[in-house]
């Protein structure tokens, strides 16, 4: 069976110069918009769409062993894409409801970054899945830290990043899966309080191919940030030990435009559902994405990973 949501690398190229660069030069931006697009522009090289599988991130594992058995390496920027998951999972292995008409994929990425930009990799899928649903005109959309995405405290989008070795030769690959609720509207009595579809937001359905063209097209200019700012480092007196003495980066900065974490009083855990840790107030974030939070007792505290329940 062929996959029914099946963009190809020419028709997202052609949704970059047509649409993204357009689009993006209509706002404050900085000054090369061209240059950031062309360093994002592997993403989505190689496109490969299946009607179902398994779990996109061990389809992504699969195909990169399988390669290097051949003799070759995957091509960074590979998306792997599928109509329906049957096993997928977010963070510890709990299951996500992947049936058809949402979008359900994998980014394989070289791991080719710099400390700074690995550490903010994460936050890439969450500004570009939040700007994608603002751009169909849900305004309501906003990201929590790391990066889910969330509309009326409901989530439309969740996100994992994972690392990946190869067997053979140690070559090493960050695989981004994502998994966005667009045209399924249905969903387990379990989530049904938990999650909301972007169709059922907007109140109309949504092409789901235009749909995919714009989220990656939106991965393009993120991954294009992170190299257009490692750039910029290797020309400054950048300094990894001293990341708070330097500016925002680009991509935090269109993050915090689009989230809501900052302010809130929340609940914190490593995994929430199972062991939440503490309570306090979100008081900022730092320049490698890490969340700062003020405890009861007035102490400061400072996470790099885990996930937060707005209270």
């Amino acid at each position: 069976m062929m996959a029914i949501n099946c963009p190809t690398p020419a028709s997202l190229q052609e949704y970059l110069w047509k649409h993204e660069l357009p689009n993006r030069l209509q706002k404050p931006q900085p000054p090369s918009p061209e240059k950031i697009i062309r360093y994002g522009a592997i993403i989505g090289s190689v496109i490969h769409c299946h009607s179902s599988m398994g779990r996109t991130m061990d389809q992504a594992r699969q195909h990169i062993i399988n390669l290097e058995e051949a003799g070759s390496s995957a091509a960074s920027g590979t998306v792997i894409l599928a109509d329906t998951l049957m096993h997928s999972k977010g963070r510890f292995s709990r299951t996500w409801h992947a049936p058809t008409g949402g979008l359900w994929g994998c980014v394989i990425l070289a791991n080719t970054f710099m400390p700074r930009a690995r550490t903010l990799l994460p936050l890439t899928l969450g500004v570009a899945c939040c700007e994608a649903v603002r751009d169909l005109g849900a305004q309501n959309a906003y990201v929590r830290w790391v990066n889910d995405v969330m509309v009326s405290g409901q989530k439309l989008g969740g996100f994992l990043v994972e690392s990946f070795c190869t067997p053979r030769y140690g070559e090493e690959y960050h695989l981004l899966g994502f998994g966005i609720n667009i045209n399924n509207n249905c969903f387990p009595d379990t989530l049904t309080n938990m999650a909301v579809s972007l169709s059922h937001t907007l109140g109309h359905p949504v092409n789901l191919l235009d749909f995919t063209l714009s989220f990656l097209a939106k991965m393009t200019w993120n991954i294009g940030l992170l190299c257009y700012e490692e750039e910029q480092d290797l020309h400054s007196d950048y300094s990894w030990e001293n990341l708070e003495g330097q500016k925002d980066h680009l991509l935090l900065e269109q993050w915090k435009n689009l989230s809501d974490t900052l302010g809130r009083r929340v609940l914190y855990g490593y995994d929430i559902q199972k062991k939440p840790q503490y309570e306090a107030k979100v008081t900022g974030i730092r320049q490698d994405g890490a969340i700062i939070m003020r405890l009861d007792d007035g102490n400061q505290i400072v996470e790099h990973s885990g996930e937060l329940q707005y209270l």
